[in-house]
C-alpha cells in the first residue's frame, strides 16, 4: 500500500489565508523546482561569482577610490569620446516649442491624479517596495515586466495611424507573410477596447503629450544615432574639438544632413586613387577589429549581465524579466512582437520605435538613509548602478527629465492659490506648483539620471553658462549643495566601465528639461546610476521593451492556441479534447499557467489601481479569465481521461505525467502568489492598491469543477503513477 501524508495548518482555510495542502512526497520536489525558478533568474553559480568579483574589486581599491570626471575637469571631454561616445545629450533648449510646457504639466497631472505609485516586487524571494513611484505608458496592450511584477500600459492616446512603429513587419507563426506592426496594432485596439473612453479627458491629454515626446525622440534618436554612424564612418579624421555643452545640441543643429566638422575634414585630407585605397583598407581593419570585439562581448555579455544584475535590481525595482512559467518546461517560441528590430553593428541603424515609457517620480527628502555610492566616491546613490533590462537588444534609450517642486510642496501651494480670491481655476495648481523653474532658468536645480529606473545614462547639462555653476554644485562628493547660498545639490548620472578600475567614471549633471540618449551597446558594456540631488524630480524613459511575450495580443493569440484543442458538440454542449497527444496537453497546460500566473494575479496583485483612473484592461482581462475557466475545464476533462481505466496504459502514464508536472507547479504558484497577497508589506497599502488574490473559488462552487487547492487531486494523480 502507497502511503501518502498531507501537511496542512491546523485550523486553516485558503480563503482566510491559511497554506494549502501540500502532498508531503511532492515537498522536496516543490522545493527543487522553486530552486530551479530562481536559477532561471540567476544562478546560484553567478551569484557566488558576483559577490566574489565584488568583493575582490573593493580588496584591490582598500581605501582609494577610482578617480571621476566632471565637466570642469581638465580630460572630460577626451574621456566621454573615448570612452561613453554612445552617450548623447540634448539641452532643454532643443525640444520644441511648447513640448516642455505639456511634457511637464502631463507629468504632474499624472502624480496628482495617482498614477504614479510604488510597485511591491519581489527580491531574492522577499517583497520589497521600490524606491521611486511607478506609471507605465505606452502602445495598446503593451506590459513590462521585472523582478516578478508585469506593469500594464495606460495608452497614450494618439491616432490609431501614429500608435505603432513605421517601416516594421512581423511574421505569422506559419511562416506566410504578414501584416504590418501598425495594421497590428490598429486591429488590437479595435478587437479589445476603445482608447478613447477608458479614461477623462485630462488624463487623456496627459497621455497624449508623452506621446508627443515620444514621437520627437523616435525622430531625434535616430537623426543622432545617423550621426553617429556617419561619425564612425569618419573617424580617422582629427579627434572632435566639441565640447561637452556643444555635444547636445550636435544633430539638433545639424539636421539630418550631417556631414560636416570632423567628418568634412577627414574626407578632404584623402584625395586621389592613393586616398581612396588607403582610406578602404583602414576601413577593413576596423571593421575586423570591430568583429573581433563584438564577438568578445558577445561572449562574455550573459555572464557580466548576470553578475551586475543583483546591485541595481533592489535600488532600482529594475532587473531581468523571465517570462517562463513552468521549470518543467521551455519557453513557448515568440510570437512576433510589434517590436522595433536590434541594429545590426556595421549597418545604417533602422528606425526608431519606442513602445513604451516608465514614469518615475523619486523626492530625496521622502527617502531614508541612501547609500554612498562605493568606487568613486560620488555622493548619495538614489539608484545604484545597474544595466538598464528587458529592451531589444542594443536598442536606444531616451530620458527626459524634469526637476519639481516635491508632491507635498505642490499641495500646500495648491492650498494657499485656493484661497486667493483672484485665483484662476484654468490654472488649478497642476503644472505651475509643479514646475521648478522654466528650462533654461538660471536659478533652477539640475537633475541627473533616472530617479529609480533603468533608463538612465548618463547625461550632461544643457549647455550655457549656468551649466558650468550647475557642475560646479554638483561636484561636491557627497552630493549636497556647495554650501552657498540658495544652491542646492542638482541631481547628476554616473558612468562607468562595467568591472573597469582603470577607466575614470563620469559624473554628468542635468538641467531640469534636458534629454539624454543611451545608443549603441553602452547600456550593455556601461553601468549608470543615479546622484540625488536636492528637488524632487521626474523623469520619462522612453524604451524599445522586448515584447515577444509581453503584449495582450500575444497572450489572447496564445489562449485561442490553447482553446483550439477544446471539442463543443453543437447539439449537447458536451466538451471533450481534440487531442490527447502529450506534446499537445502540455503546451495547453503550459499556457493555462501562464495566462493565470503571468497575467491575471500579476494583474490583481497590483490591486485596482488601474481600473481607478484607466479602464482600458478592464475588459481584455476579463475575457482573459473567461478563457482561463475554459481552461480549467480542459484540465478537468485531462483528469477524467487520466484516471479512466479504459485508456490505454502508456498513453495514460505519459498524460498522468504531463498532467501531475501541471498541477504541481499550479499549486505551488498559487500558494506563492497567496504569501505575497498576505503579506505583511500588502497589508499597508490603501485598499485601492493592496493586491488581489483573483482567481479565488471556494470548494463548493457549481463553476468550476476543480478545487483551488489542488493537493487532492495531485495525490490521486501521483498515486496513480505509483501503481502503475
Amino acid at each position: 500500500m502507497v502511503k501518502r501524508f498531507l501537511l496542512t495548518v491546523s485550523g486553516s482555510d485558503p480563503k482566510e489565508g491559511g497554506k494549502l495542502q501540500v502532498p508531503r512526497p511532492l515537498l522536496v520536489k516543490a522545493r527543487l523546482c522553486k530552486h530551479y525558478s530562481r536559477n532561471m533568474k540567476r544562478s546560484d553559480d553567478s551569484e557566488r561569482e558576483k559577490r566574489r568579483k565584488r568583493r575582490r574589486l573593493l580588496q584591490e581599491l582598500g581605501d582609494q577610490r577610482i578617480p571621476f570626471l566632471s565637466p570642469s575637469d581638465p580630460g572630460f571631454q577626451q574621456l566621454w569620446d573615448s570612452s561613453y561616445s554612445g552617450l548623447a545629450l540634448r539641452p532643454s533648449l532643443a525640444l520644441p516649442d511648447g513640448l516642455h510646457e505639456r511634457v511637464q504639466q502631463a507629468l504632474c497631472t499624472l502624480r496628482r491624479r495617482g498614477c504614479l505609485l510604488r510597485d511591491l516586487v519581489r527580491v531574492r524571494d522577499r517583497d520589497v517596495f521600490t524606491a521611486v513611484s511607478r506609471a507605465l505608458l505606452g502602445q495598446p496592450g503593451h506590459t513590462y515586466r521585472y523582478l516578478d511584477t508585469r506593469l500594464f500600459a495606460i495608452p497614450w492616446h494618439a491616432d490609431a495611424d501614429d500608435q505603432a512603429p513605421q517601416g516594421e513587419t512581423q511574421t505569422a507563426d506559419n511562416g506566410t507573410k504578414a501584416k504590418t506592426a501598425k495594421e497590428a496594432v490598429t486591429t488590437m485596439m479595435v478587437t479589445t477596447t476603445p482608447t478613447e473612453s477608458c479614461c477623462d479627458a485630462d488624463l487623456r491629454s496627459a497621455c497624449r503629450a508623452l506621446w508627443e515626446l515620444n514621437r520627437f525622440f523616435n525622430h531625434d534618436v535616430q537623426k543622432e544615432q545617423e550621426a553617429r554612424c556617419h561619425r564612425k564612418d569618419c573617424r580617422k579624421g582629427p579627434q572632435s574639438n566639441e565640447s561637452w555643452r556643444d555635444k547636445g545640441k550636435g544633430v539638433a543643429d545639424q539636421g539630418e544632413g550631417t556631414g560636416e566638422g570632423t567628418c568634412g575634414k577627414s574626407a578632404s585630407i584623402k584625395e586621389g586613387k592613393e586616398g581612396e585605397e588607403m582610406e578602404k583598407k583602414e576601413q577593413k581593419e576596423e571593421e575586423e577589429e570591430e568583429d573581433e570585439e563584438e564577438e568578445e562581448e558577445e561572449d562574455a555579455k550573459e555572464d557580466e549581465d548576470e553578475l551586475m544584475k543583483e546591485e541595481g535590481d533592489l535600488d532600482t525595482g529594475q532587473g531581468c524579466s523571465h517570462d517562463i512559467i513552468s521549470p518543467a518546461s521551455p519557453p513557448p517560441p515568440p510570437l512576433p512582437p510589434p517590436c522595433a528590430p536590434s541594429p545590426t553593428p556595421g549597418r545604417k541603424p533602422g528606425p526608431v520605435a519606442f513602445n513604451i515609457t516608465l514614469l518615475n517620480y523619486m523626492d530625496p527628502a521622502a527617502m531614508s538613509q541612501l547609500k554612498e555610492e562605493p568606487y568613486y566616491g560620488m555622493g548619495k546613490m538614489a539608484v545604484g548602478w545597474h544595466h538598464d533590462e528587458n529592451l531589444v537588444p542594443l536598442s536606444p534609450v531616451a530620458v527626459y527629465s524634469y526637476s519639481c517642486a516635491s508632491e507635498k510642496a505642490a499641495r500646500e501651494s495648491e492650498a494657499a492659490e485656493a484661497g486667493d480670491a483672484g485665483k484662476d481655476p484654468q490654472s488649478g495648481g497642476s503644472a505651475e506648483s509643479c514646475s521648478a523653474e522654466a528650462p533654461g532658468s538660471s536659478s533652477e536645480i539640475g537633475d541627473a539620471g533616472d530617479s529609480g529606473d533603468p533608463s538612465d545614462p548618463g547625461e550632461g547639462d544643457s549647455g550655457m553658462a549656468m551649466a558650468t555653476e550647475a557642475a560646479e554644485v554638483s561636484q561636491v562628493g557627497d552630493g549636497a549643495g556647495g554650501g552657498g547660498g540658495k544652491k542646492q545639490a542638482c541631481w547628476r548620472v554616473g558612468l562607468k566601465v562595467a568591472w573597469d578600475i582603470h577607466t575614470p567614471g563620469l559624473a554628468l549633471p542635468l538641467q531640469s528639461g534636458d534629454c539624454y540618449y543611451m545608443t549603441d551597446d553602452l547600456n550593455r558594456t556601461h553601468q549608470h546610476c543615479v546622484l540625488a540631488g536636492d528637488t524632487a524630480r521626474f523623469s520619462s524613459t522612453h524604451r524599445v521593451a522586448q515584447c515577444s511575450t509581453g503584449t495582450l495580443d500575444y497572450i489572447q493569440r496564445r489562449c485561442a492556441e490553447a482553446l483550439h484543442n477544446l471539442k463543443v458538440d453543437p447539439d449537447t454542449g458536451t466538451k471533450s479534447l481534440h487531442s490527447l497527444l502529450p506534446s499537445t496537453l502540455e503546451h495547453c497546460e503550459e499556457i493555462h499557467n501562464e495566462v493565470e500566473f503571468e497575467w491575471l494575479r500579476q494583474y490583481w496583485f497590483q490591486g485596482r489601481r488601474y481600473a481607478r483612473f484607466c479602464s482600458w484592461w478592464s475588459q481584455p482581462m476579463e475575457q482573459l479569465e473567461r478563457d482561463w475557466r475554459q481552461m480549467e475545464v480542459m484540465t478537468h476533462l485531462l483528469l477524467g481521461v487520466v484516471e479512466d481505466e479504459g485508456t490505454a496504459q502508456e498513453a495514460r502514464r505519459e498524460m498522468a505525467d504531463t498532467l501531475l508536472n501541471a498541477l504541481t507547479d499550479r499549486q505551488q504558484h498559487r500558494q506563492t502568489w497567496r504569501d505575497r497577497c498576505q503579506s505583511s508589506l500588502a497589508q499597508t497599502l490603501p485598499p485601492e492598491e493592496a493586491p488581489v488574490d483573483r482567481p479565488y473559488w471556494d470548494s463548493d462552487d457549481p463553476e468550476m469543477l476543480l478545487p483551488f487547492d489542488l493537493a487532492d487531486i495531485i495525490n490521486r494523480v501521483e498515486s496513480l503513477l505509483w501503481r502503475m
